[in-house]
């Protein structure tokens, strides 16, 4: 009879998940939460009543609900929150992929405004790094709006993940307070568990990238009225830069919110389209591209 439970230590070492489950403390303890897997149908509702705070979605479009999380947790799949004195300040779940590819799927994760600015995001992204390997799945993905650059500063720099796809209007209309009612293109990550360079971004190494010192040419940039440059170039490696605030962008002029979009998905999309590698993002700003196909 095969030993399932000899054959999982050997994908992922005892050494890798012990490190992964004491970053995560870390961070939890750090950001001043407990968090912790949730099956109850309470603390699910809890977390289906903070995904709505957080989108300010149309009445019946929830994200979730809590029927969903409930089945998907029942199942095995990963749903948790961060409490403070059992307030929930955020949340994530996500589900498995493939069997064949050990991978995980991150579907959704969101903090309060009252949590804000405290780390929450990264502890719970790192606990959920934490129970994957515990799992012995090495591979999580998930999407993001390219167009929100705190967002891409935090999956790219921060947590290690790197781009492997762009998905135009990956979900369709949404039309909720952070997505607006355009087009809801998507990049994909994939966040490879176990690498060095993931292994040093959770104990706070962040991967850091510099457009000012590589010379490279920029293929989008912002123009002094807000709106999108997009320029031909030849260079093999390339800038292509995101608007400041592109969620206040779309309220306060969503034609120009548009042009950004259109602007993202022929640069971004077309340059990856064209197997060009996505190798970080600048804190001002700037995805860096490198045309050398991956």
């Amino acid at each position: 009879m095969t030993n399932l439970a000899t054959n999982a230590e050997s994908l992922v070492s005892r050494e890798v998940r012990d490190e992964a489950v004491a970053a995560a403390r870390a961070a939890a303890v750090a950001s001043r939460v407990e968090i912790r897997e949730l099956t109850e149908i309470a603390d699910l509702a809890a977390v289906v009543g903070l995904f709505e705070s957080i989108w300010k979605t149309a009445p019946g479009a929830r994200p979730v609900s809590t029927e969903l999380l409930r089945a998907m947790s029942t199942a095995g799949n990963y749903v948790a929150g961060a409490f403070e004195h059992g307030e929930l300040l955020g949340a994530c779940f996500g589900f498995f992929g493939n069997p064949g590819k050990a991978s995980l799927h991150s579907h959704i994760a969101g903090v309060a405004h009252a949590g804000a600015g405290r780390g929450i995001g990264q502890a719970l992204k790192l606990h959920q790094r934490g129970w994957a390997l515990q799992q012995d799945v090495s591979v999580i993905t998930w999407t993001f709006d390219p167009l929100v650059r705190r967002n891409a500063y935090f999956n790219l720099g921060k947590l290690g993940a790197h781009p492997i796809g762009y998905l135009p209007d990956f979900y369709g209309p949404m039309e909720d307070s952070i997505n607006g009612t355009g087009d809801t293109d998507r990049l994909m990550v994939g966040w490879d568990l176990t690498s060095p360079e993931v292994r040093k971004a959770a104990f706070g190494e962040p991967v850091l990238i510099d457009a000012e010192v590589l010379g490279a040419a920029k293929a989008l940039s912002v123009a002094p009225d807000g709106g999108p440059i997009v320029c031909a170039t030849d260079s093999p490696t390339v800038l292509v830069a995101v608007p400041s605030d592109i969620e206040r962008l779309r309220r306060t002029d969503p034609g120009r919110g548009t042009a950004w979009r259109v602007a993202l998905r022929e640069v971004l999309g077309g340059l990856m389209a064209d197997n060009a590698r996505v190798t970080g993002f600048d804190r001002a700003g700037w995805y860096v591209i490198s045309k050398e196909q991956s």
